[in-house]
């Protein structure tokens, strides 16, 4: 039998399996003698496509959020990732040939990681590229993002105006409070009548709370920050045997822990201060059922990834939920439980989620409610640096 001849040698590819496009290096960060870095940096998904769609670069958001490798988009279609692409197209084409500098839209981009048929709204800017002809950059801004970014910018900029307003304030109730204290206990030197030393008493005892209020008012801009390696899970055991020690009957504080967060840099008397603020406020609109024995608190935190707070994205937030069963926050005070001052209980300070908030803020975080009868959420989101 004659000897089987080797098969002859397979002709060479002129492209291997996972080259990139030509033009583009093997990191996907520069294109045609343009670095794209920057671009891996910022909180929007952002990519850089030809007049035909074709997409050359994609930053590390986007890769994050469609689910599909960096190497896979760049070799691909942006109109392979939106669901409906005619007013893409439109926006691209108009934009590459100059007639626009800018076209903005919304529109739903899939989300291969979730599932085949997941979508996320976006607000889709279109917009010219000065580097090279006929490229244009395509930005697209998560729109549920965008509504809680507004919100946070509100929110951080009425926490700034009412911290300038309440130090102010302060100062200008304090300075003069020490004068009517100080005359009302010599007017009580001079008094010989015992009824009427009870008047200048109730005037130094008010004087005295009002001195407390200012001095509460003013307490979290006077003190440094403490920061140290700060485990989340033992503040929250902290608080809850401290709740648990004031209502051992009629109350249930529940845990539901992700354990493998990491320690984060923090203060931890603040934290400890926020969190327990809003325990304490559960646990006063709790009151009926704590007498009947059905009230629950839930102690909620886990990992948020990909999580833009401010104006920054982090890869990793720590995300703590404080929920209870209680009657919710009425309706009318809903959109100021922040504000200083506001309170929905009869005889509240109305400072302790003020004090939540800026010790949450102290910690470049955010924090929120969300409220209905039977079910209140304060959802707190601090970066995992």
């Amino acid at each position: 039998m004659a000897p089987r001849r080797a098969p002859p040698p397979a002709a060479p590819s002129d492209v291997a399996p996972d080259a990139a496009p030509e033009g583009i290096d093997a990191g996907a960060h520069r294109v045609g003698g343009i670095d794209y870095t920057a671009f891996d940096h910022l909180a929007t998904l952002v990519a850089v496509v030809e007049p035909d769609g074709k997409c050359v670069f994609a930053n590390s958001v986007l890769e994050a959020v469609v689910g599909v490798a960096r190497r896979k988009l760049t070799r691909g279609s942006i109109y392979d990732w939106f669901r409906e692409t005619a007013a893409l197209s439109e926006a691209i084409a108009a934009v590459s040939r100059n007639e626009f500098s800018a076209r903005r839209f919304d529109g739903s981009l899939k989300r291969s990681s979730v599932s085949s048929t997941a979508t996320l709204p976006v607000h889709v800017i279109v917009s010219q590229h000065d580097l090279h002809g006929g490229r244009v950059f395509v930005e697209m801004i998560e729109i549920e993002q965008q509504t809680r970014q507004d919100r946070e910018e509100r929110a951080l900029g009425q926490a700034q105006v009412t911290k300038e307003l309440i130090r102010n304030l302060a100062h200008e109730i304090k300075n003069p409070l020490g004068g009517i204290r100080g005359a009302a206990q010599l007017l009580e030197l001079e008094i010989d009548q015992a009824e009427l030393g009870e008047y200048t008493q109730v005037i130094i005892h008010e004087a005295d709370r009002l001195q407390v209020l200012v001095d509460r008012l003013l307490a979290p801009h006077r003190k440094a920050q403490v920061v140290a390696e700060l485990n989340i899970h033992e503040v929250l055991e902290r608080i809850r045997s401290l709740v648990l020690a004031e209502y051992p009957r009629g109350l249930v504080v529940e845990r539901d822990y992700d354990t493998s967060i990491p320690e984060f840099r923090g203060d931890r008397e603040q934290m400890i201060q926020a969190v327990l603020n809003i325990v304490h406020n559960a646990t006063q609109a709790l009151a009926e059922q704590i007498e009947q024995g059905s009230a629950r608190i839930v102690l909620r935190t886990r990992i948020a990834r990909q999580e833009t707070i401010g104006k920054q994205r982090y890869r990793l937030a720590l995300e703590l939920h404080i929920q209870d069963n209680g009657p919710g926050v009425p309706e009318s005070i809903r959109d100021q439980i922040f504000y200083p001052l506001v309170s929905g209980r009869e005889g509240g300070s109305g400072l302790g989620l003020t004090l939540a908030q800026t010790f949450v803020q102290q910690h470049l975080g955010t924090i929120e409610c969300d409220s209905v009868p039977g079910c209140t959420v304060f959802k707190i989101l601090i970066p995992l640096h």
